[in-house]
Formats: C-alpha cells, structure tokens, sequence
C-alpha cells in the first residue's frame, strides 16, 4: 500500500503542476502532454527499477539521456524547462523514496510551492522580455538603447543584439524591460 499511496501522491501532485499552476499561466496546450508524460513514464520506470537488482541509476540514467533529446528538439522557454524537471523530479520522488512515507509527498509539495510562487504573476509583474526586429541596422549601442526604448515605451535594462544586417538595414535584439504604464509589448 505504501508504493501505492505515493504513486497516487505523485499524481495529484502532477496535477497540480500542470493544470493548477502552468496551463492556466502559460496555455500551452503542447507541454501538458509532455508534463504529464514524462512524469508518468519516470514514476512507471523508476518504481519498476526500486524493486528490481537492476540499478535505478541506469533508468535515471536514460531518462536523462532523452531528457537532453527532448530539450534539444524544441526550443523551450526557461520557465517551461523549469517545468519540465519538476515533472521529472515528482515522478521520481514517488517510487524512490526510502524511509519515512511523509519525506516523498513533502518534498513533492516544495517543489510544487516553489514552482508557484517563482513563477507567480505577482512576481516582478512589470518587468518584460522581447525579441525585437528595429528596421534599421545600429551599430552603436547608445543610438540602439534610444531607439528601443522609444519603441517599447519602457525602460530598458537590458538590450542583446542577436543580428545587424548591414545590407537589408534591420538589427535583431533581445531586451529586457520594465512596462511603464500600460503594458506595451506583453512578450515574457
């Protein structure tokens, strides 16, 4: 009953993570699939390992290994990789937990409450991140932070050129920002 218990703890808890805390946030219909599968797939490998001579390592080991495939084929935003493990995480702590039955479903909840409140709404609601395309190619940078901010309306913190295109007259930049007033450019 005890492995039971804490596969239906696992469960719920990532549940909770994806439906509680990151769909409504993000809508990204495409990661629920691959929250709750990878979360799954973990608890069902790793609680069939815990009880069997073959080393957990190694089935950590490959879920590793297609974690870093997985990561590797789509391009994810930090919050969403931040997800990811802790899917990861959640269906590991259920089968491999030793001792205590509290110690899995307690450390399954502080990975659910750190996940809500680092990616809380209310958490540094004004600062933003943009991918810029500017229509002219600035090469220095004070001209650039003008031009930015003139455009975003905002005050800028950050800006990282990606590309000048000298021929077409177009700079790619990444910036970071505070919106000022109304939410002008509501990229993350």
């Amino acid at each position: 009953m005890h492995r039971i218990a804490l596969f239906g703890i696992d469960l719920l808890a990532v549940s909770v993570l994806v439906f509680g805390l990151y769909f409504p946030r993000h809508r990204r219909r495409d990661l629920v699939v691959a929250f709750l599968g990878v979360n799954v797939g973990v608890l069902a490998v790793a609680g069939s390992l815990s009880g069997s001579t073959v080393s957990a390592g190694l089935g950590l080991g490959l879920f590793g290994v297609l974690s870093i495939i997985r990561l590797r084929s789509t391009e994810l935003d930090q919050h969403e990789v931040a997800y990811y493990f802790s899917a990861l995480a959640l269906g590991i702590l259920g089968p491999l937990t030793d001792g205590e039955l509290w110690v899995g479903p307690a450390l399954m909840g502080l990975i659910l409450l750190v996940m809500y409140l680092g990616d809380h709404p209310r958490l540094f609601p004004s600062y933003r991140r943009q991918v810029l395309v500017l229509d002219a190619a600035y090469t220095d940078q004070t001209a650039l932070l003008a031009q930015v901010e003139r455009v975003l309306g905002a005050r800028v913190h950050a800006v990282t050129v990606e590309r000048v295109d000298l021929v077409n007259e177009t700079t790619v930049v990444e910036v970071r920002y505070s919106a000022i007033g109304n939410l002008v450019g509501a990229g993350r």
